[in-house]
């Protein structure tokens, strides 16, 4: 009796079929398919480009939500780290005053928000979520604008609510936070870094 049964579960772990392999393989990020199959052969054709290592591409993300009602009350801060955490998929960390300003009494090593720098896969995700699906959700949104390059290739664009982010649940949230999403890319200028973003989806203002 025992000898049929131990021979019956050996015939089920058998029958059982194999485990599918991409299941268990992480999937690239959609974004940065896009850019390895198609941005990055347009970049080389429309610079000029010969070495594929010159293409500019992303660096990262740094996502900055400054909460100045912490200076008065640091619990305030708590919710901020939280949603930043959602929205990025990512631990925050808090940011704290270089020095001293009397007239908005904070002090130097205060904490006075929270921001995450992302890398890799998560940052491609991150931009797919923010050009995709946030940015739509914008009311009367028009576009971004083009004058938010740093001079050396970077972008940052200011958002003004957290609640664009599917992430975010609106029923627990107790304030709007805004929050600055700076990219940083490899570009050599400000020109390259605006048609690189462009061909990644940056829907910029006419």
């Amino acid at each position: 009796m025992a000898k049929e049964k131990r021979d019956k579960q050996e015939k089920q772990v058998e029958s059982k079929p194999p485990a599918v392999a991409h299941h268990s393989a992480k999937e690239t990020p959609r974004l940065k398919s896009r850019f390895q199959a198609e941005v990055a052969p347009a970049l080389m054709k429309e610079f000029d480009l010969k070495n594929p290592m010159a293409v500019p591409h992303l660096n990262k993300i740094v996502v900055n939500m400054g909460v100045g009602e912490a200076t008065q009350n640091a619990k305030i801060l708590d919710p901020a780290v939280n949603e930043l955490g959602q929205i990025t998929g990512q631990k925050p960390v808090t940011t704290k005053a270089k020095k001293s300003i009397a007239a908005f009494k904070v002090r130097e090593g205060q904490a006075i928000g929270a921001m995450v720098t992302l890398r890799g896969d998560r940052m491609w995700e991150f931009l797919d979520r923010l050009l995709n699906v946030a940015l739509p959700r914008v009311r009367d949104f028009k576009g971004v604008s083009t004058k938010s390059f740093d001079g050396r290739g970077n972008y940052t664009l200011g958002l003004h609510d957290q609640l664009i982010f599917p992430e975010i649940d609106y029923a627990r949230v107790d304030k709007t936070k805004g929050m600055n999403v700076t990219i940083v890319t490899t570009a050599r200028n400000d020109d390259q870094a605006r048609v690189l973003l462009k061909h990644l989806g940056m829907p910029f203002r006419p």
